[in-house]
């Protein structure tokens, strides 16, 4: 095997303080502690003692760890410096490193190569990224179950599982003398059932993990003062975006960001939908068009005083087809205090109607609570751990290929297609957990980490 390089990087953030802490790893690491710590280390060790320079002339004093490979984060030998959190204590430091043979980390390095090195599968590693840019309570015990390895281990159960029913199935396609029809079990049926069931459970709870990660984006839409902005506001707890009686308010979309019990919320104010000959207008509502496709739940919002069932149904059609499948729009009477109704929920034929009044501020609990509702996040969850989109891609391929090969099976009763379908199937899975990845797939995910990680 060729020798790896030694890699150094800050792993705390840049800048003045208490303390810093410099990481080294790679084959280099016992001379970085004969030239820069002059002493021997025990392994796994804290030891208070000076740091010094090329010529032997002391840069810090502080606290150094030593640990051997494999015993170590990367599975290499490393080193921890911790001393003092100057810029130019540290860059002292990390120069007299880099003198010895050594370069300077690229982002996520060090868990790239605990992961090459079998300390940590990718999930796992993700997980660890999820923690560092966690946002809420919910975010960081859903990452911390993740790189516990909750995730990986419900992902492994299940390649097991399929492991398990191809060799079945490739004995009785090896051996087709024997008199007992293998294929013909009800094993196989059993065990696909299984399979199936187990996917879809993941996939709902990997859904939650994704959600307190991600969060979700919810695009307000509709009318001209129709109160989107006022809706705005209210969700918000601010006044954001600008509110006039005066039709066209709102020409470019306004962001913003709220949490609701820990589910992080992406919420998107847009120019009000009508036809117009104002330039400026337009432009807004060609940008409303292109965000409604990014949206996980769309608000449509409608003045209660002009509101009709007509009104809805003519404004929703412009709305993505795919979210007014999954019952993703919600639709918002505003203003009723104008038309002294009370804030409720209803139900018309297919879809729902809440009841609000943003100016008032009634009924914006209730819209909250639906809105988490229609994303299908729930705050007490059990059992989440945390998930990207990346890995819904994937589990949801494994879910695609297996009921393929149920009702292909169901139809031919053709082993080698089963056993090609569970190849495939396997695949999907061992993606999230990068025992079968691509190279390019590797530098993507590990680039987004930060230095020294």
């Amino acid at each position: 095997m060729m020798e790896i390089d030694t890699i150094v990087a800050l792993a705390t953030p840049p800048g003045r303080g208490g303390v810093s802490i410099i990481r080294i790893s790679g084959p280099k690491t016992s001379t970085i502690i004969q030239t820069v710590l002059k002493k021997t280390m025990i392994p796994r060790y804290a030891t208070y003692l000076p740091f010094y320079d090329i010529d032997c002339h002391a840069i810090d004093q502080g606290i150094a760890l030593w640990f051997p490979a494999p015993f170590s984060l990367t599975g290499d030998d490393v080193l921890e410096l911790q001393g003092h959190g100057g810029p130019i204590v540290v860059q002292l430091l990390i120069k007299t490193i880099l003198q010895l043979d050594v370069r300077l980390a690229k982002p996520g390095e060090f868990l790239e190569r605990a992961f090459l090195n079998g300390k940590i599968d990718l999930a796992q590693a993700e997980a660890t990224a999820d923690l560092i840019d966690s946002v809420s309570e919910v975010a960081v015990k859903s990452a911390v179950k993740s790189m516990q390895g909750q995730f990986s281990n419900k992902i492994n159960h299940i390649i097991e599982a399929l492991i398990k029913l191809r060799v079945y199935i490739e004995a009785s396609i090896d051996f087709p003398e024997e008199e007992v029809d293998f294929l013909a079990d009800q094993y196989i049926d059993d065990q696909l059932n299984d399979i199936d069931m187990t996917l879809d459970r993941l996939i709902q709870t990997a859904n939650q993990g994704s959600l307190s990660h991600s969060g979700a984006t919810v695009v307000l839409a509709g009318q001209p003062n129709a109160g989107k902005s006022s809706v705005l506001n209210a969700l918000v707890g601010n006044e954001l975006a600008i509110v006039t009686e005066v039709a066209g308010t709102t020409r470019d979309l306004i962001r913003d960001v709220i949490h609701l019990d820990g589910l992080k919320i992406n919420l998107i104010d847009t120019a009000g939908l009508r036809k117009s000959d104002d330039p400026v207008e337009k432009i807004g509502i060609n940008k409303a068009m292109k965000v409604f496709s990014e949206a996980d739940c769309i608000l449509l919002i409608a003045d209660s005083q002009t509101y009709s069932k007509e009104t809805i149904q003519l404004a929703s059609h412009i709305l993505p087809e795919q979210l007014r499948n999954q019952g993703n729009i919600l639709y918002i009477r505003n203003k009723i205090d104008l038309v002294s109704e009370n804030p409720e929920l209803n139900h018309i034929d297919n879809y729902s109607i809440i009841n609000i009044s943003a100016k008032m501020g009634t009924g914006i609990d209730l819209l909250k609570k639906h809105i988490k509702a229609s994303l299908g996040f729930q705050d007490q969850a059990p059992n989440t751990f945390s998930a990207r989109q990346r890995h819904l891609n994937q589990l949801n391929k494994a879910l695609k290929s297996i009921r393929f090969a149920k009702n292909q099976f169901n139809e031919t009763a053709a082993g080698e297609l089963l056993a090609e379908d569970l190849r495939v199937t396997q695949n999907a899975l061992n993606e999230i957990t990068g025992h079968f990845s691509a190279d390019d797939l590797l530098g993507r995910i590990f680039s987004e980490f930060c230095m020294g990680k």
